[in-house]
């Protein structure tokens, strides 16, 4: 395929040469204007624009210079014109960027040096090439990213292309003259495919046919020997494998038992089964899965015939159930049926060869031994030379087959009895009447049987081999042979420690095989020689595949490397090659440096013109592809910016990590900020409670008490909590105690002034006429504030007609539980309990004592509504 693809293609690019106009060049970064017959690459132009560019291989993006360029690319009418090779994109489609202009995984030759004229490409082959050379006329040619090319170029049989050439004439002498391609493949496989497969652009090896593995380094299944040919038609299974010998193992076999859900027999072209002698239909419809009346299933899986007289007997055994009529069983052998004797009417005995005819006895048919009765169907037993068969005496062939069937001659029971496992015909040589049954040897088996020694058996035993003629028959192997196939002579293992080869017995294993299990194995077909089967076994390698390492046999050393075949190892290029054919800076087939290019093999500074450098991946000054106009002659007005560069101002959106990241950053100041705060705010409360504690003397904080605080520090332990001091403690019970006491009073109040006796109404809700205290502070000792007159009275000046009943007015004011002489107040004292001062008490506080004499000072009782403490000083409005 690979062969009549270059012929025509290259004959067709050797003829046409395009001709040379002016034009544009660019490459990402620069443009040329000048006349060019360069045909690599990709035409680029839009409506609007004038002038089209020629794009090199390469990567082009909105921001790439210079401003043709750019204009161009990001233009919406842009067009994209692929040269042949480059056809990732249809003629004519839009651009979409990043634009990649790039060689289909493949090469493509040019007539003419600089990649000049009509070029013609051939992508990867499909199927290795094997030992094709394929002879081609090229000045330049261009090979894709991650393909090399073996070629055949002048006195050297065999040089690797990593990087396209710009001039065939400024290779090495070694590899200069007439080319030839040898093979075509991508290097992206890993591991690299065996000499049986290609590797393809996508990394994968694909096979040809009859091979397998990721390597395609084995047969599959079904195919044998180093080419991997398929088995013998006619055969089910063979030995396969690349070592494998094809021999047939399990041939085709038509017309199964088992196709008819048959055991015993052969099936028919209309489905039904024809059992064997002694063999019928079992009782869950398997076919000749039992043996029928008048036989048993013998300890051989044979069924036997009942011995004379027996209609039926036990299997294993053969011992006789049921004896024929005329017929008594033996007291001393169960399997036998004795014959009555025959007797005259008078009793008395009949002699051999007779029987009972009334009162005399008379002569029984010449082919009876004994008889019931005058005719051959009457006989007991037959006479010599005949046999019983179905009732009658029958005579046999000279093999001992009786007549008209397929059964055998058995002079013990004077019967016709059955061959044996699996034979549908036997015989019994030199048949006489002192022959024995298990002389029988078997002439026919069922389906999927072979005679081996007269008996049927599933496969051929050691050292025989089935014959080709007849496929039945399992024939001896010569005596040099101790297994062997096809032919007697055809040894697969040899005796006397000899190694079988190519079917003959030899001394030692010849080259290209190596000695396993008694014979010579080939060697994979990637080694010339070898240690074993496997394709990394391999001592020494053949021409194709010229590289050992590691016991594999490769095509190619590194791309930095080149193979010596003096040492047949993978030798270092130069420094200033990036692929060499040779030893030496004068071996280079491509320069390491971006700066260089190729001059008769050796690497040189490049020398570019016009302000241009090296194409990358083509080896050649963007000078030396666009030819420019000598100074003082005109090619045309140069287009607007060829040579500006582009200053275009481009917002970059964000990334979604770059947003993520940001939304980060903010949680994690709003964290330290938050940390910050209440960790200021904790020591601030810290502080206050510090100063307050400090201010009640409410820990003492004597040289004990900083001795454990300094030991919590140190340690890490948290501070116990202090317990509270009695006085503190007495101070929460008094709280809580006065609190219980003015809520059941302020229910007890309420329910005074809402709920008469003899008045219907009900509560108002108004507020109180009673004066207003502030919160908290609560004051007994007016007797006449629990009869004061009722709401209505005071808001209208008329005294209630109905009576107002009144509560007793209690004398003594209310004391607080805590002490006999001070009233309940929620002003904040000390306790005295059980007349015990607990803490010495210190004067007031200038404010201490107003807030006291506020406290005590009376306050007017006034009504709510009609009178108002406020004289102006206040700035509540509804308070003035």
């Amino acid at each position: 395929m690979l062969s009549s693809i270059f012929t025509a293609t290259f004959a067709f690019g050797a003829s046409v040469v395009a001709q040379s106009s002016s034009s544009v060049v660019c490459v990402a970064g620069q443009c040329l204007q000048g006349y060019s017959n360069t045909t690599l690459g990709a035409t680029l132009s839009a409506s609007g624009i004038s002038t089209e560019v020629l794009l090199l291989p390469g990567q082009y993006t909105s921001t790439t210079n210079p401003e043709l360029l750019h204009e161009l690319l990001t233009s919406s009418s842009a067009k994209l014109s692929p040269s042949t090779g480059f056809g990732n994109s249809s003629t004519g489609s839009s651009v979409a960027l990043p634009l990649n202009i790039a060689l289909q995984p493949g090469i493509a030759i040019y007539p003419q040096a600089f990649y000049s004229g009509q070029g013609s490409y051939s992508g990867l082959p499909t199927s290795p090439v094997g030992n094709t050379t394929i002879p081609f006329t090229a000045s330049s040619f261009a090979l894709s990213g991650n393909v090399w090319a073996a070629v055949s170029a002048g006195s050297n049989s065999r040089v690797i292309m990593w990087n396209s050439v710009p001039d065939v004439s400024q290779l090495p002498a070694s590899a200069s003259g007439s080319l030839s391609l040898l093979n075509l493949q991508s290097s992206s496989c890993s591991p690299a495919c065996s000499g049986n497969g290609i590797c393809s652009a996508s990394g994968t090896c694909q096979c040809q046919s009859g091979f397998t593995g990721s390597s395609c380094e084995s047969c599959s299944s079904g195919f044998f020997g180093p080419e991997c040919q398929a088995c013998p038609s006619g055969c089910t299974s063979c030995d396969d494998g690349i070592s494998g010998t094809g021999r047939c193992l399990v041939p085709v076999v038509s017309n199964l038992p088992s196709s008819c859900n048959c055991i015993n027999g052969e099936c028919g072209a209309n489905g039904q089964c024809t059992c064997i002698n002694g063999w019928t239909s079992a009782s869950n419809g398997t076919q000749c899965a039992a043996c029928a009346a008048g036989f048993f299933l013998d300890t051989n899986g044979n069924c036997e015939i009942c011995q004379l007289g027996c209609q039926q007997c036990a299997d294993g055994t053969g011992d006789c159930i049921t004896c024929a009529s005329g017929f008594t069983q033996d007291g001393n052998d169960r399997t036998m049926c004795d014959s009555i004797p025959q007797t005259t009417s008078n009793g008395t005995a009949c002699p051999d060869g007779s029987y009972g005819a009334g009162s005399t006895c008379a002569i029984c048919s010449p082919l009876c031994t004994t008889c019931t009765g005058p005719n051959s169907n009457n006989c007991v037993i037959c006479g010599s030379g005949t046999y019983k068969f179905n009732g009658s005496c029958v005579t046999t062939s000279t093999g001992g087959v009786c007549s008209g069937s397929n059964m055998i001659a058995n002079n013990n029971k004077h019967e016709c009895d059955t061959c044996g496992p699996k034979c549908t015909t036997c015989q019994i040589s030199n048949f006489n009447v002192a022959s024995t049954v298990d002389q029988a040897q078997c002439t026919g088996c069922l389906p999927g049987f072979v005679l081996s020694q007269g008996k049927c058996v599933t496969s051929c035993p050691s050292g025989t081999f089935l014959s080709p003629q007849d496929n039945l028959t399992c024939t001896a192997c010569s005596s040099s042979c101790t297994s062997c196939v096809g032919s007697a002579t055809t040894c697969l293992t040899c005796a006397n420690n000899l190694l079988a080869s190519n079917g003959q017995c030899v001394n030692s294993c010849p080259s290209n095989t190596f000695g396993s299990s008694g014979a010579c194995t080939p060697c994979h077909p990637d080694c010339a020689t070898c240690s074993g089967a496997s394709f990394n076994q391999c001592t020494s390698c053949n021409k194709a595949l010229p590289v050992l390492t590691s016991g594999r046999c490769l095509a190619t050393c590194s791309q930095n490397q080149y193979f010596d075949t003096t040492s047949s190892t993978c030798q270092s290029c130069d420094s200033s090659c990036a692929s060499c054919s040779g030893a030496g800076p004068n071996s280079c087939l491509a320069c390491s440096s971006s700066s260089q290019v190729l001059r008769g093999g050796t690497c040189t500074s490049a020398g570019c013109t016009s302000g241009t450098s090296v194409v990358p991946s083509l080896g050649a000054c963007l000078s030396e592809l666009v030819l420019v106009s000598p100074s003082g002659t005109s090619s045309g007005a140069l287009p607007s910016g060829l040579s500006t560069p582009t200053t275009t101002t481009t917002t970059q959106r964000l990334q979604w990590w770059e947003i993520l990241l940001m939304a980060l950053g903010c949680a994690f100041i709003f964290v330290a900020f938050l940390y910050c705060w209440r960790r200021r705010a904790r020591k601030q409360r810290a502080k206050d409670t510090a100063a307050f504690a400090s201010a009640k003397a409410l820990h003492k904080q004597n040289w004990r008490w900083r001795l454990a605080r300094f030991g919590e520090r140190l340690f890490g332990h948290n501070r116990s909590p202090r317990p509270e001091s009695e006085e503190i403690a007495l101070w929460k019970l008094r709280a809580a105690e006065e609190a219980r006491h003015h809520k059941e009073m302020d229910k007890l109040i309420g329910a005074h002034e809402y709920s008469r006796s003899g008045s219907s109404r009900s509560p108002s809700p108004l507020p109180s006429f009673h004066p207003h205290k502030r919160r908290g502070s609560h004051d007994y000792s007016d007797a006449n504030t629990l009869s004061a007159g009722s709401m209505y009275s005071q808001a209208t000046g008329v005294v209630r007609s109905g009576p107002e009943p009144r509560q007793p007015v209690k004398s003594n004011h209310l004391t607080s539980r805590f002490s006999t002489t001070t009233l309940g107040s929620s002003a904040p004292k000390k306790p005295n309990v059980l007349k015990r001062q607990l803490t010495p008490s210190k004067p007031p506080t200038p404010a201490e004592a107003y807030a006291a004499s506020v406290r005590q000072s009376p306050e007017p009782d006034s009504p709510y509504w009609t009178a108002s403490p406020n004289k102006g000083g206040s700035r509540n409005p509804f308070l003035k």
